[in-house]
């Protein structure tokens, strides 16, 4: 579809405001209301909780930032008993990073409905539609962030 597209009477240049608004909104468990947690620490937490432990320097690379950066929100996450963090057994340089068992119930409910409306939403389409999805939603992001 090009510029200015209608579909089903709707305009499909940009996502719509609710969707945005409706993410915000997303009610922050109890558990973790007092944490101060910013959108960086969802991203995060998300990586986590769907995919599960993974080291500082795969978190980065899916998060595009630096190790450093990964790091330091680990230890905030960590000190604030939501993350552990442990040695990896097979490379000990390297450092695992995981849900904290407290905190896996809490996150989940955070997150959780919000991966199920993805999945139904993203369901019915073809690996092929997915994957211009996805790709559509990267060039916004990079187009949104100037580069």
């Amino acid at each position: 579809m090009g510029r200015g597209a209608r579909v089903g009477g709707e305009d499909h240049d940009a996502p719509p405001p609710r969707l945005v608004g409706r993410a915000k909104r997303t009610p922050v468990p109890e558990r973790l209301r007092s944490l101060d947690l910013a959108p960086r620490h969802l991203s995060l937490l998300s990586y986590l909780l769907f995919d599960g432990p993974q080291s500082v320097n795969e978190l980065a690379a899916r998060l595009d930032v630096a190790p450093t950066t990964v790091s330091l929100m680990v230890g905030e996450l960590s000190r604030k008993g939501v993350v552990e963090r442990r040695e990896d057994e097979a490379d000990r340089r390297r450092t695992i990073v995981s849900i904290a068992d407290d905190s896996r119930t809490s996150v989940d409910a955070w997150l959780a409905n919000g991966a199920r409306a993805w999945r139904t939403a993203l369901e019915p389409l073809t690996d092929e539609q997915r994957a211009r999805f996805v790709a559509t939603l990267r060039a916004y992001e990079e187009a949104a962030a100037g580069r």
